[in-house]
């Protein structure tokens, strides 16, 4: 599995993360609150150590409706205390009683927080971020390094890597893809087809990106960049001059990274010709995903990390707590700091 280059080489900082499940504490951040009327009957849910799909599985059982008619904005993790939506579609159905029905399946941990209903589903992605309490225990460093490292996230973001957990177990789900796309199998679990083409394309991504943090341009403007406004999937290119320096310093933009498939790179110049030379060194997964139909896309290279601040329980014990964007991983966050396993 490769590592990938990160900003701050030399911490010191180190200590053990998910000790328990209420030590990584994840709360979605919602783009708006449910009508109140409709077919859709959205729930609150706080879940400790449950899969986020197993959760829908039983929500389908209980509401006896088919397991497609239950949805929900993103995955959570297992090991963990998270709190996120659900959306049952019920036309013309009173719900049953949520919280029994989960008891009597034995999810004593799963419990109801809200009950709403809406006019639509809940669609995959559909959430403004998500917040983060994470405990960190068997701390080992200075705290001034802890702060110096803080307030450093704070003013300059941290490199926007997708989390391992995209790869699988040692990267299985990036093998997988290089198997599947030489015609070693054939894929017909659309499920598994998702997980591995996105694996491929966030390896590729990753890369870039960490060839931009080894010579240090991960958060500065290139001439050729493609750049992304803060909080959308908007992007447009323009060269580097006084206002894009200065949108970029305030984190109005961010440079971006290809995300691969099939047309031609955004980027011009240099940086165009940086992307192609990283993406070539996997070209079984370029073609493979250009293959399956994916078009050229970007995401940013620099993520924002908002909220952000620390608390010593004690000297071996430390709370972290910020806010994501949707699609960011808090592992960007904590490989910045230091090494907490």
């Amino acid at each position: 599995m490769s590592t990938f280059h990160k900003v701050n080489n030399n911490s010191q900082l180190s200590g053990r993360i998910r000790k328990h499940n209420e030590d990584f504490q994840v709360d979605e951040i919602q783009q708006f609150t449910p009508s109140g009327v409709g077919e859709h009957v959205w729930l609150k849910i706080q879940k400790t150590g449950e899969n986020t799909d197993w959760v829908a599985k039983h929500l389908a059982q209980i509401a006896n409706v088919p397991r497609r008619d239950v949805s929900f904005a993103g995955m959570k993790d297992r090991n963990a205390v998270t709190t996120q939506w659900f959306s049952v579609q019920m036309p013309g159905r009173e719900a049953p009683d949520w919280q029994q029905g989960l008891q009597e399946k034995g999810l004593v941990s799963v419990e109801v927080r809200a009950e709403h209903r809406h006019d639509r589903k809940l669609k995959r992605g559909a959430l403004k971020g998500n917040q983060f309490k994470l405990t960190i225990r068997d701390f080992q460093g200075a705290e001034s390094e802890l702060a110096e490292a803080i307030n450093r996230i704070k003013e300059q973001g941290v490199p926007n890597y997708y989390g391992v957990q995209r790869f699988g177990h040692n990267g299985l789900n990036v093998e997988k893809a290089q198997k599947w796309f030489a015609g070693d199998f054939k894929l017909k679990d659309r499920n598994l087809r998702s997980i591995y083409l996105s694996a491929a394309r966030s390896w590729i991504f990753n890369h870039i990106l960490s060839a931009r943090v080894s010579e240090g341009s991960w958060n500065q403007a290139l001439d050729g960049d493609v750049f992304i406004l803060e909080g959308s999937n908007s992007s447009f290119s323009q060269p580097v001059d006084v206002e894009i320096t200065q949108r970029l310093n305030s984190f109005d933009i961010h440079p971006s990274g290809a995300l691969w498939g099939r047309g031609r790179l955004a980027t011009q110049h240099t940086v165009a010709e940086f992307e192609e030379k990283i993406a070539n060194k996997f070209k079984l997964l370029c073609d493979g995903l250009e293959v399956n139909g994916l078009k050229q896309e970007r995401r940013a290279l620099r993520l924002p990390v908002r909220d952000l601040n620390y608390e010593m329980i004690d000297a071996e014990t430390i709370v972290l707590a910020f806010s994501l964007p949707q699609g960011a991983y808090a592992t960007s966050v904590l490989s910045e700091i230091g090494e907490f396993n």
